[in-house]
């Protein structure tokens, strides 16, 4: 258990070195899809040896990297970080599996560049020290960039060089607020080190500013989402699902990890802004979603709104705003997953991502339109599912800081509900709009396996959220502590005295 961690950072890593010595693609599918198989079962094993009652970081492995410049290989988590961890190792397999068939050509570049996004996400979640966290966050980067232009629609060089602009942006400006971190905490790069040091009014506001930003493109917040839009649609099916069901939560993990705790005062300052602009978001998001006739742009554009609700929990500084976002980042991460691969399986078939192309898919496809019925519900909340126990707690959370915003954000959720059941409507009511539409094939053995587990949480989750959130639950209580400097009452979760 001491090397767990580290082990799950390595598996993916030698799961690429292994697929360079094999040359049969469905021999290098098995091994790829095996190597992810192992790092899902590691990170099961990690959650179950978690003690939830601890607030503090476990599993820590620290080893001297760069003595000269006090920089450590140093990986930990906490109750919020585990959570993105486990959430990394369910959606890799699932990637895999989604491109069997779709993916023919250069596989093993395809999946190895999914084996290496995993391992770099796995770091990134786990990274106690700020220079292995930026070193990893920037090797996110390529992996993406590679799937979208080489894998991805028509426009994908557009799509690509415009999420390459944006990401190299915000790690500009997260290096900014590494190196500023270097030098007012002391000269360490260490997370924990540097989480407990006090800054000063000025310094708190510009290092703020340069992480909020860098957070805010990655998640991304209105007005820095237009490049996510564009990167979905042209993105194959397997990058969509990584990009907007584990990098984008990257962006919330850093507010989490970094924002809240570290600069308490300026999140504090920035805080109704932030606020406003997480409401503009679930609105503006949904109403894109309503106006797109392209399947992949409707669920990018929900995707905007959902992660406005993170954020919006994020900063109202209560247990059950937080507790909310963080739930939110993982129901939204198997939501959006299972639409994403959803609507990849019926642009495997017929090669459109267009609405008006499909209808009448209750008639050739009942297995799929049952599925894709049950994540379309899950996306705007229904409760019993997932979604629904995430925006609920963030509403709570919201409700002691602005009733306005509360009422607000509700806006959001319906547009949700007009948006997919319209497009549940178009897509497999009625009659089929095409003769190609009329003789699709149902979900295939392998189809339904990597889509079938993703139901299973969906409900099990919504009905069923208690283990979540007791994983979370010490750590969050630590961070509002850390936050607002008052104690908590974990039994009722509020904030209760200095």
């Amino acid at each position: 258990m001491d090397n767990l961690i580290s082990w799950m950072i390595a598996v993916p890593f030698l799961g690429i070195v292994i697929l360079g010595f094999v040359r049969n693609d469905e021999s290098i599918r098995r091994i790829a899809f095996g190597a992810t198989m192992v790092e899902f079962f590691l990170s099961l094993i990690l959650w179950k040896n978690f003690d939830f009652s601890l607030k503090d970081m476990q599993f820590v492995e620290r080893v001297e990297w760069m003595p000269t410049f006090n920089i450590q290989y140093a990986v930990g988590v906490d109750g919020i970080s585990i959570l993105l961890v486990i959430l990394t190792a369910l959606l890799c397999p699932l990637c895999i599996l989604c491109s069997w068939t779709g993916i023919t050509t250069r596989v093993r570049a395809y999946l190895s560049l999914i084996l290496l996004v995993e391992g770099a996400m796995i770091v990134v979640f786990t990274a106690l020290d700020l220079f292995l966290f930026f070193m990893l966050w920037e090797l996110t980067m390529i992996p993406m960039y590679f799937m979208i232009i080489l894998w991805g629609g028509p426009n994908r060089i557009a799509a690509g060089l415009k999420f390459v602009l944006y990401s190299l942006t915000g790690s500009l400006l997260l290096l900014v607020g590494i190196l500023g971190l270097y030098l007012e905490g002391g000269h360490t790069y260490d997370l924990l080190v540097l989480t407990g040091q006090t800054y000063s009014s000025d310094t708190q506001f510009w290092l703020f500013l340069a992480f909020f930003l860098a957070f805010a493109i990655k998640m991304p917040m209105v007005p820095f989402h237009t490049w996510l839009p564009d990167a979905h649609s042209e993105a194959p099916t397997a990058g969509s699902v990584i990009l907007a069901g584990v990098l984008l939560k990257m962006g919330g993990y850093g507010f989490l990890r970094f924002c809240l705790p570290m600069f308490p005062g300026a999140s504090e300052i920035f805080a109704p802004y932030i606020l406003w602009l997480s409401v503009i978001a679930i609105i503006y998001g949904g109403y894109m979603a309503l106006a797109q006739s392209d399947l992949k742009k409707l669920v990018a554009y929900s995707s905007v709104s959902h992660m406005g609700f993170v954020t919006l929990g994020i900063f109202v500084f209560n247990s059950q705003g937080i507790q909310g976002a963080v739930l939110q980042m993982f129901n939204h991460g198997i939501t959006t997953a299972a639409l994403f691969i959803a609507v990849g399986q019926l642009y495997d078939r017929m090669h459109s991502r267009a609405i008006s192309d499909y209808g009448g898919l209750h008639k050739t496809m009942p297995r799929f339109v049952a599925l894709f019925f049950l994540f379309s519900v899950a996306a705007f909340g229904l409760p019993g599912t997932c979604n629904f126990i995430g925006e609920f707690l963030v509403l709570v959370g919201t409700s002691y800081v602005s009733f306005a915003m509360v009422f607000i954000s509700i806006g959001g959720i319906l547009l949700a509900a007009s948006y997919m059941l319209w497009m549940l409507q178009r897509v497999a009511l009625g009659e089929p709009s095409t003769k190609a539409a009329k003789a699709l094939p149902d979900l295939s053995k392998c189809e339904l396996a990597t889509l079938i587990p993703l139901a299973i949480l969906i409900l099990g989750i919504g009905l069923y959220p208690s283990p979540l959130m007791e994983t979370m639950d010490a750590s969050v209580i630590h961070l509002i502590e850390q936050t607002t400097g008052l104690q908590v009452d974990k039994a009722s979760s509020l904030q209760i005295s200095p």
